[in-house]
């Protein structure tokens, strides 16, 4: 037994006097104490202006707004209609939203918000009719009736709210995410103003929006005893041109405060990597009139990752031409470099959607989208500064006339600049100048208003980081097509921004010169020409001497392998759409040499086989990656198989008409319905929604339905909903 010295007893004296004095402080030194106002509870109380940062419901009311707008959105879509509400209901009725991204608040207190205010909830479908990332926890708890409010309960009595979803028809799970917040609300007891407004992206987002809102707002007005006039049109933002600002402090197209320091930081969508090009090739045959880009990019040393399926955002910038087109008419070429302040005049309203200050330029090339089609509500505002009566007749006219709108800008491709010349009389075929292009005095601040913010560009990305961990692979076939003529506005080229981007980095690379779509002489339109770009970047920050970079950064998905290579795998992918699937052949190839090195080579005995089904027009025109597939079959053997469909060219149904992805599918039916049933195999399908996507489905129904000894659309509908939901079906399709 040990026995204490009398130093540790001293020691341990001393301690038990200190904690003494520290537990009694208050009581043996309070008469020593001033007079106090006692502490609060919580930091939170301490101060007046202080609130909960995550409670809305107290910004409301100390904002006196009576309208909260919640979004759900992946690529900021209904980040933009939330605001375009709330501008409205400032116009309207000069009631004052509170826009909130539902990420960033708690929903205990929705149960909360007054009697004479609403709640609106504009809401995009995600994927296969799931919820975008930052409406998750939103739709939790709307689902969960074990969620309580503040009320104790799962109950929402005399909450109006309003709702406005946002998906695409040609998906299955058309705007479900909308349809489920107005079921759970209702379950809940709150009362819904007007209908579920409901945009289809496949056709028109724009004209939805706008056959449903005046019927909402009269609703609205109804339902809060508000009058329509007693708003008024006040702006959003305030212009102002700084005759003296440092140039190194000026943003001319860098993306973040990171990237014009260049300091070095985490690269994500608010700070993308420069990437540099190390390999870019065309994967189509030269000299025919349809583009395919292979692009590699170096994310060595980046903290850029990614895994198989995932997607790559493209940064691009507007076409040069269009940037100059909306210069000249809005009078501002000769001021083109003029540095620029942007103020938001009410910040919880609408936030400068972009780093400032700035100049014109830069604003129209790098930072908002001028090169969408002109929107239809828009116009009206633009008519008031029309450069003559004539002019202001034009749009007022494509304003409210949706039939003319329909037929001149929808089905003419028609941009916001193109639309002034139009207006004012110009020359559309005339390469813009001062001198032969109408000045129309529109206020910068409205433009930066009515203009949404130019988003990134995603691209599955068509590599595995276990055979090429240092670079992003990128399969984008080029946009480009003719637009359908009017009696007003002739046909034209249309290019889509982001491919025809990435083609003008791949020329410049590469030392090519850009052919012309079509020859012509001294009067040849601009618009035939393939656009340029201002590939050189912000200060020439994405071009080091002959290699150029390409702004990007990486999106997550769940479009994944499974972790089992045991599984069965059947991938259907035509055209660009076996981008992804050439990244999953590669992980898996790369999984089996390891497999092989560690084992031996009979380590691939058990694993399932993999099935690419792929289509394309001709072998000797747009088969991609030909050369790479027999590699990776010669390394796999027979646990790689590849199915292709050449749609024209023979062999042909015995009808005469063309063989697509799917009838390769129905012709393997045996070997697919054995893999998927019994193997428990997963099932990918990428690519075009519209009309591949659901012509595979119904095959896979039919298929199945068939094994089952019963019907596609009993049986078989009824095994696609159970791989659905077990995440044995997946898809990754675009419209």
């Amino acid at each position: 037994m040990a026995f204490a010295s009398t130093s540790d007893i001293a020691i341990l004296s001393i301690g038990i006097l200190l904690a003494t004095l520290y537990v009694f402080k208050d009581s043996i030194f309070s008469a020593s104490k001033k007079s106090t106002v006692p502490v609060a509870a919580s930091s939170k109380q301490a101060h007046d202006d202080d609130t909960d940062p995550r409670d809305f419901v107290a910004k409301m009311k100390k904002g006196k707004k009576r309208l909260v707008i919640f979004y759900g959105s992946q690529t900021g879509t209904a980040e933009e209609y939330a605001i375009r509400i709330a501008k409205e209901a400032k116009s309207r009725f000069g009631i004052a939203s509170l826009v909130c991204d539902p990420e960033e608040y708690d929903f205990e207190n929705l149960d909360q918000i007054p009697e004479d205010s609403a709640a609106v909830f504009v809401m995009a479908t995600y994927g296969e009719g799931e919820p975008t990332d930052n409406a998750v926890q939103l739709m939790q708890n709307l689902e969960d009736d074990s969620f309580a409010f503040s009320n104790g309960e799962h109950k929402l009595d005399g909450l109006k709210y309003i709702v406005f979803g946002l998906g695409n028809k040609t998906y299955e799970h058309y705007n479900v995410i909308s349809k489920y917040v107005d079921q759970h609300l209702t379950k809940a007891g709150a009362q819904r103003i007007g209908t579920v407004g409901q945009g289809d992206d496949d056709k028109s987002m724009e004209e939805d929006y706008l056959e449903w809102k005046d019927g909402m707002w009269e609703a609205f007005s109804q339902a809060l005893n508000v009058e329509e006039g007693s708003g008024g049109d006040t702006p959003d933002f305030s212009v102002t041109e700084l005759a003296s600002h440092p140039q190194e402090k000026v943003y001319l197209g860098e993306l973040s405060a990171r990237a014009l320091t260049r300091t070095k930081g985490i690269h994500d969508a608010k700070n993308p990597y420069p990437a540099p090009i190390t390999h870019s090739r065309e994967l189509f045959v030269i000299g025919k009139e349809r583009n395919c880009v292979h692009m590699e990019l170096n994310i060595e040393g980046s903290g850029v990752m990614y895994q198989h399926g995932d997607h790559v955002g493209v940064w691009p910038s507007n076409p040069d031409v269009e940037v100059e087109r909306l210069l000249c008419a809005l009078g501002l070429a000769e001021k083109r470099d003029t540095v620029i302040g942007i103020e938001s005049l009410d910040p919880a309203l609408a936030k400068v959607p972009f780093p400032v200050p700035s100049t014109y330029a830069t604003v129209l090339r790098h930072y908002i989208d001028i090169s969408a089609v002109a929107g239809r509500q828009i116009l009206g505002t633009f008519s008031k500064f029309a450069p003559n009566e004539a002019a202001e007749a034009v749009l007022k006219r494509l304003n409210t006339d949706k039939e003319e709108y329909h037929n001149v800008i929808a089905n003419g491709c028609l941009k916001l600049g193109e639309v002034l010349q139009l207006a004012a009389g110009n020359d559309l075929h005339a390469i813009p100048t001062p001198e032969n292009t109408t000045p129309w005095k529109i206020p910068f601040d409205i433009i930066v208003s009515a203009i949404p913010r130019l988003q990134p560009r995603y691209f599955s990305i068509s590599s595995s980081p276990k055979l090429h961990p240092n670079s992003i692979h990128i399969t984008a076939v080029v946009l480009k097509y003719q637009s359908i003529a009017s009696d007003v506005a002739p046909s034209k080229w249309v290019f889509g921004v982001g491919s025809n981007f990435l083609l003008n980095l791949k020329y410049a690379a590469n030392g090519e010169t850009a052919p012309l779509v079509t020859e012509g002489g001294e009067t040849v339109p601009a618009s035939v020409s393939l656009p340029t770009y201002a590939i050189d970047g912000p200060r020439s920050a994405y071009r080091q001497e002959t290699i150029y970079k390409v702004p990007i950064h990486v999106r997550r998905s769940t479009f994944r392998l499974p972790t089992n290579p045991k599984s069965p795998i059947i991938m259907i992918g035509p055209g660009t759409g076996v981008a992804p699937f050439r990244g999953f052949v590669q992980e898996r190839l790369a999984l089996a040499r390891r497999a092989k090195d560690k084992n031996g080579p009979d380590a691939l005995k058990d694993w399932g086989k993999m099935s690419l089904f792929y289509g394309c027009r001709r072998s000797d025109e747009d088969f991609l990656y030909k050369d790479e597939w027999p590699t990776y079959s010669e390394e796999l053997g027979d646990k790689f198989a590849m199915h292709i469909a050449f749609s024209r060219e023979p062999p042909y149904k015995p009808d005469g008409s063309k063989i697509y992805v799917q009838d390769l599918l129905w012709e393997d039916r045996e070997h697919i319905s054995n893999a998927i049933l019994n193997l428990k195999g997963y099932v990918y399908i990428c690519g075009d929604a519209k009309n591949m996507s659901k012509a595979v489905e119904d095959k896979l129904a039919a298929m199945l339905g068939e094994a089952k000894g019963g019907s596609a659309e009993v049986e078989g509908a009824q095994e696609l909903k159970v791989l659905k939901e077990r995440s044995r079906l997946m898809l990754d399709v675009w419209s």
